[in-house]
């Protein structure tokens, strides 16, 4: 196996000079550089890719960041967008932040420092710091699910307002009148959205979203059962509930479970995502949302095309 002596000793230079070239570590002469490339290439020391991306600029590796790859949701958008990415010739560098906006801050800084060509990321929160950091970024940046207000980036989302009117309309048609709703934290752009629905669906029917129907959560499973159980202590005349979004709405159907509410009897619960794993709870979870994986494969296609 060649080693970085061997490069060395090829092109006629310092092994040091051969790593300063290779990482981009301290000005080397336009001939000593070439020359470490030529040896590169010819030896095989390291992929011809890479040594390709250091003449170009470009790794042909795009950053993805999202706020939980346990979460379905997330797992199946990545899904899609590394289905994009790897089609358009691209190999995808996956970083969770578990939820937690240091790490988010963390992963940003070391992707960058990696010389993506581009980034795809879900907020886990902190958006003055993420717009300060894109505004910085020489690389482009697409949203998607979650809006950054204040970066200079794109973003690929369903619309979220839209999705919760209609579904919320549907218990509507149902006869159900006292709806409660389960958001996700308010800093995020989704979460108002999604609350934006359910209050315009009430209204168009006369009827007042009150204040006391709604309980502020986490999107996780375990927030919307604790979120769904305390909302029915407080609010017990309520006969439905929208959580927005599925693994809280899988959540609330535990609570009702557990408070002897029978779904959708005497409880209906409907969520927002389109999981999969809804379709396979007992009872099934109404839902809305789009093709999660095309939903990736277009915040792909978005960043590719950038």
């Amino acid at each position: 196996m060649s080693t970085i002596k061997d490069v060395a000793a090829l092109a006629g230079v310092s092994f040091t000079t051969v790593s300063h070239v290779l990482n981009n570590t301290r000005p080397v002469s336009a001939e000593a550089r070439a020359r470490v490339l030529a040896a590169v290439d010819e030896i095989g020391y390291l992929p011809s890719a890479v040594a390709r991306s250091l003449r170009r600029s470009e790794t042909k590796i795009v950053g993805v960041l999202v706020p939980n790859v346990r979460n379905p949701f997330f797992a199946e958008l990545v899904v899609g967008a590394e289905e994009w990415c790897r089609q358009a010739g691209y190999s995808v560098f996956l970083c969770n932040s578990d939820n937690d906006p240091k790490h988010q801050q963390s992963y940003l800084r070391t992707l960058l420092e990696k010389r993506i060509d581009g980034l795809l990321l879900s907020s886990a929160g902190d958006t003055e710091a993420l717009a300060s950091t894109f505004r910085h970024a020489s690389v482009p940046v697409v949203t998607v699910d979650r809006l950054v207000p204040g970066a200079r980036a794109d973003r690929v989302s369903v619309n979220n307002q839209l999705g919760a009117f209609e579904v919320v309309r549907h218990l509507l048609e149902l006869g159900h009148r006292r709806i409660g709703c389960v958001s996700g934290p308010g800093e995020f752009e989704v979460t108002t959205e999604r609350v934006a629905g359910w209050r315009s669906a009430m209204e168009q029917r006369g009827l007042a979203a009150r204040p006391e129907w709604l309980a502020e959560s986490d999107f996780s499973t375990a927030g919307g059962y604790e979120a769904v159980k305390a909302l029915l202590t407080r609010q017990p005349e309520l006969t439905a509930v929208f959580t927005c979004n599925d693994l809280m709405g899988m959540g609330a159907l535990r609570a009702a479970a557990e408070m002897g509410r029978v779904v959708p009897r005497q409880l209906s619960v409907v969520g927002f995502d389109a999981i999969e794993l809804g379709s396979y709870v007992y009872p099934a979870l109404t839902s809305v949302g789009c093709s999660i994986r095309e939903l990736g494969r277009e915040a792909g296609r978005a960043l590719i095309e950038r």
